[in-house]
């Protein structure tokens, strides 16, 4: 069996499934519910962030909002691609102008180790991924690997009631492990204000390096990855 089959009867398997048609329903409010009010604002000329200038991702977004029409242009696109994810008939062109932006999202998040967006952008990444494959009959048209002369798999007459637990399974399986990377995969963040950055080296041996890390970023707004190297090349505690 090609790939191309196998993902033809994947799909019409889950687009023959009423709980699937129920999470990709789901996906699809909450990703718009993600976009609207952040792209609202930036509509407005409003910041949408209390963070310091000082802190990486403040002086990501503190540029950002001094770009003029770009500034709206980003928020524009946010809220018309959250629109079109709630109408059934455009959401896959939702989908497709949804990706790109909240890709970018989440790989500044994790390069700057913002908290605010560490742990939802890749989870909307995934919702987003499983949006595409569920219009995977529509977009399957343009990936390199379909076939165009593959025998068109016969249409389900009846739509499936029972609940997949496999594949929710993997979904629940794949957020724990998403949660875990990501709480687990940074020994040290910025966090978004002072306070925060140095309360988690409170209780280990690391206080003064922790706390000069801190500084670093919140006080004297040096870049993380110069804060980080000082922070590794720092002694541990005196006991």
């Amino acid at each position: 069996m090609s790939l191309a089959t196998a993902l033809d009867r994947l799909h019409a398997q889950a687009k023959h499934n009423r709980w699937m048609r129920y999470f990709a329903v789901f996906n699809r409010v909450a990703l718009a519910a993600g976009f609207i009010p952040s792209g609202a604002m930036k509509i407005m000329g409003e910041r949408f962030t209390v963070l310091s200038n000082n802190h990486p991702m403040g002086n990501y977004l503190e540029a950002l909002f001094h770009t003029g029409y770009y500034y709206t242009y980003i928020g524009i696109a946010q809220v018309l691609a959250a629109i079109l994810l709630l109408i059934p008939r455009t959401a896959v062109l939702g989908a497709l102008l949804y990706f790109p932006i909240i890709l970018n999202i989440c790989i500044l998040s994790l390069a700057v180790r913002f908290e605010g967006s560490l742990l939802t952008s890749p989870l909307m990444v995934l919702a987003n991924l499983y949006l595409l494959f569920w219009n995977y009959d529509r977009l399957k048209f343009i990936l390199p690997f379909h076939q165009p002369g593959a025998t068109v798999l016969p249409a389900q007459a009846s739509i499936s009631n029972k609940f997949p637990t496999a594949f929710f399974a993997g979904a629940a399986v794949t957020v724990a492990l998403v949660v875990l990377v990501v709480t687990t995969g940074y020994e040290v963040t910025p966090r978004n204000t002072l306070a925060d950055c140095q309360s988690q080296f409170a209780g280990s041996r690391r206080t003064q390096a922790g706390y000069e890390f801190c500084d670093c970023i919140h006080k004297k707004g040096q870049p993380l990855n110069q804060a980080l190297d000082r922070y590794d090349k720092a002694p541990d505690d005196i006991q």
